[in-house]
C-alpha cells in the first residue's frame, strides 16, 4: 500500500498544467484530490479527470487571496475528503505591469517616446503589489487555513513552490523574481516554525518549463524559439525544457517517507539552469 493511501492532498492553482500533474501523480499513489482554482470549471475539469482515471478527487472554486473564500473551501474539504495532510502552493504568476520591455537601461530611455517602451521607472505599483500578493499572499493565506489540519499529525507536509528567479532574477520580471524570492525565504521561516508540530515545509524550485503563461514568450508562432527561449537553452546544460512529469518525482520523495528528515529545502528542477555560471 502506498503511503500516500488515505492522506488528502489540497493543490491551490490546481487547474493549471505544472500542479494539475503534480495532483494526477499523487492521486496515482492513492492521495485524496481538492484542486483548488480560481475558475470552478477549471478546478472541476480536472478533478473529473482524476476520477475518471480511478482517482478520489473534487475541484473547489478559491481565491488564495480571499480568507473568506479559502475557509470556504477548508469546509468543503473537510466535509468531502477530510483533513489536509499534504498542502501544495501552486497558486502564482506574473503581470505586464511589473514587466520592462528590455533588459537593460540606456540613457537614451529615459527620454524616448517608443510605444510600448517601459523601463524600471515606468513600472506601475499596482502592477508590483498584484504580483507579490499572488505569490506571496497567495502562499501564506492558504497556509494559515490549511495548515490548522496539520498540527501535531506527523507526516504532513507542505510544499511551495519557488523558481529559478529566486536564485537568479532574471531580466524584465523584478517583481516576480523578489515574489519567488520571498517565496524561498517563507519557506525555511515555515520550516523552522512549524518544526516542532509534525509538519515539514520544502520547495520545489522549477526551471524553464513551457506553460500557456510563458509560451509567446519562449517560442514564436511557427513553434522556433524567440531570442529570449534560445538564450534560456543555451544556459540550461541538459539543453530543453523541462515537462510537467519533471516535477512530479521529487514532489512525492518531499511529500512521502523517504524525506522523513527534510525540512527548508528549495530544490532546483531545471536541468542544471542554476549550476551554469554561461562559461
Amino acid at each position: 500500500m502506498s503511503s500516500f493511501s488515505g492522506k488528502v492532498a489540497v493543490i491551490t492553482g490546481g487547474g493549471g498544467v505544472l500542479c494539475s500533474t503534480m495532483a494526477k501523480a499523487l492521486s496515482e499513489q492513492g492521495a485524496k484530490i481538492a484542486i483548488l482554482d480560481l475558475k470552478a470549471e477549471t478546478a472541476e475539469k480536472v478533478a473529473a479527470e482524476i476520477s475518471e482515471q480511478g482517482g478520489n478527487a473534487i475541484g473547489v472554486a478559491c481565491n488564495v487571496l480571499d480568507i473568506d473564500s479559502l475557509k470556504a473551501a477548508h469546509e468543503k474539504v473537510l466535509e468531502l475528503l477530510g483533513p489536509c495532510d499534504i498542502l501544495i502552493n501552486g497558486a502564482g504568476g506574473n503581470h505586464p505591469k511589473g514587466t520592462t520591455s528590455k533588459n537593460h537601461l540606456f540613457p537614451e530611455d529615459l527620454n524616448a517616446t517608443e510605444e510600448g517602451l517601459k523601463t524600471f521607472f515606468d513600472l506601475d505599483p499596482e502592477g508590483i503589489k498584484f504580483v507579490f500578493d499572488l505569490n506571496f499572499i497567495g502562499t501564506l493565506l492558504p497556509t494559515q487555513v490549511f495548515a490548522k489540519d496539520m498540527v501535531g499529525r506527523e507526516g504532513s507536509s507542505i510544499i511551495n513552490v519557488s523558481s529559478m528567479n529566486a536564485f537568479r532574477p532574471l531580466t524584465k520580471i523584478p517583481a516576480y523574481s523578489g515574489a519567488k524570492a520571498a517565496i524561498s525565504n517563507f519557506t525555511q521561516w515555515l520550516a523552522v516554525h512549524f518544526s516542532k508540530v509534525g509538519i515539514r515545509v520544502n520547495a520545489l524550485a522549477p526551471g524553464f518549463f513551457l506553460t500557456e503563461q510563458n509560451r509567446t514568450l519562449l517560442t514564436n508562432t511557427d513553434g522556433s524559439l524567440t531570442d529570449r527561449g534560445n538564450t534560456i537553452l543555451s544556459h540550461t546544460p541538459m539543453g530543453r525544457f523541462g515537462t510537467p512529469d519533471d516535477l512530479t518525482g521529487t514532489l512525492l520523495w518531499l511529500c512521502g517517507e523517504g524525506s522523513a528528515f527534510v525540512t527548508g529545502v528549495v530544490i532546483p528542477i531545471d536541468g542544471g539552469f542554476s549550476a551554469f555560471s554561461g562559461v
